[in-house]
C-alpha cells in the first residue's frame, strides 16, 4: 500500500500501460481518476478497479484542450479533495512518414497530443499540487524521447520535447516538493503494438533490436511508474527513466 491516501489522476488510463499503471496504483491504496477521450472503455476499467476493492472514477477528456484538462483537474479535487500524483500518459503515435512526406496536420496532431497536451495538463495540474505541498508528475514519454528512428519525425520530436519540458518543469518546482520525471518505455505489448506487428515483418524487426529478446509488458512500466509516484523515489526529479531491457544501452 505504497500510495495509501494519495490521489492519483492518469490520463490515457483507459487502456495499455495507463490501464496497467492505474490499476496498480489503485491497488496500492490511491484513489484514482482515469481520464480519457473512450468512456466505455474507460467506465469498463473504473469497474474492474472497484470491483476488485479499489476506488476510481472516469472523466472524459481530450488533453490537446485546454478546458478538457481544467476540468479534470477540477473534477479530482471536487470527488477526492486533492492531487497528489499525475501521470500524463495519453499520447497518440505515427509512423512510415518522411519528414519531406509527412503533412503538417499529422504533424501538429502528434505535437498536439504528446507535448502541447502534456503541457496542458501540467499547467492545471501544477497549481493543484502545489496547493497540496507538492508531490510526483510523471510524464509518459518514450526510448523515442531518448533516441531517433526513421519514419517517425513526429512522433521522436514530440516524445524528445516531452523530455526537454520533464526537466524544465522539474527545475522550476523542485523547492516547492513537486517531483517530475519522465518515463521512457521501449515497445510494449499492448494493444496498439499489436495492430503495429499485424504489418508483415514488423515483429520480427522489433524483435531483432531487442538485447532481452522481447518487448516490455504493461506491469513492468507500471512498476516503473509506482517507483516514481511514491515516496521510494522522493530525490528523484528531473530524470528520464527508460524501461527498456537495455534498448538504449
Amino acid at each position: 500500500m505504497r500510495l495509501s491516501g494519495k490521489v492519483a489522476l492518469v490520463t490515457g488510463g483507459n487502456a495499455g500501460i495507463g490501464e496497467a499503471i492505474a490499476s496498480l496504483f489503485a491497488h496500492e491504496g490511491a484513489r484514482v481518476v482515469i481520464a480519457a477521450r473512450r468512456q466505455p472503455k474507460g467506465q469498463e476499467v473504473v469497474k474492474k478497479i472497484t470491483g476488485a476493492g479499489g476506488t476510481a472514477i472516469f472523466v472524459r477528456a481530450d488533453v490537446a484542450n485546454s478546458e478538457d484538462c481544467a476540468r479534470m483537474v477540477a473534477e479530482t479535487i471536487k470527488q477526492f479533495g486533492r492531487l497528489d500524483i499525475a501521470v500524463n500518459n495519453a499520447g497518440i503515435g505515427r509512423s512510415g512518414k518522411f519528414v519531406a512526406d509527412e503533412e503538417e496536420e499529422g504533424f501538429r496532431a502528434v505535437v498536439g497530443t504528446n507535448l502541447t497536451g502534456a503541457f496542458l495538463c501540467m499547467k492545471h495540474e501544477i497549481p493543484a499540487m502545489l496547493a497540496n505541498d507538492g508531490g510526483s508528475i510523471i510524464n509518459v514519454s518514450s526510448v523515442s524521447g531518448l533516441k531517433g528512428s526513421s519514419g517517425q519525425a513526429a512522433y521522436v520530436a514530440s516524445k524528445h520535447g516531452l523530455v526537454g519540458l520533464t526537466k524544465g518543469a522539474a527545475l522550476e518546482y523542485a523547492k516547492q516538493k513537486l517531483r517530475i520525471n519522465a518515463l521512457c518505455p521501449v515497445a510494449t505489448r499492448t494493444d496498439m503494438m499489436k495492430a503495429w506487428f499485424a504489418s508483415p515483418g514488423v515483429e520480427e524487426l522489433v524483435l531483432s533490436k531487442m538485447p532481452s529478446g522481447r518487448v516490455a509488458e504493461p506491469s513492468e512500466v507500471a512498476n516503473a511508474a509506482l517507483f516514481l509516484a511514491s515516496d521510494d523515489s522522493i530525490f528523484v526529479t528531473g530524470q528520464s527513466l527508460a524501461v527498456d531491457g537495455g534498448f538504449t544501452a
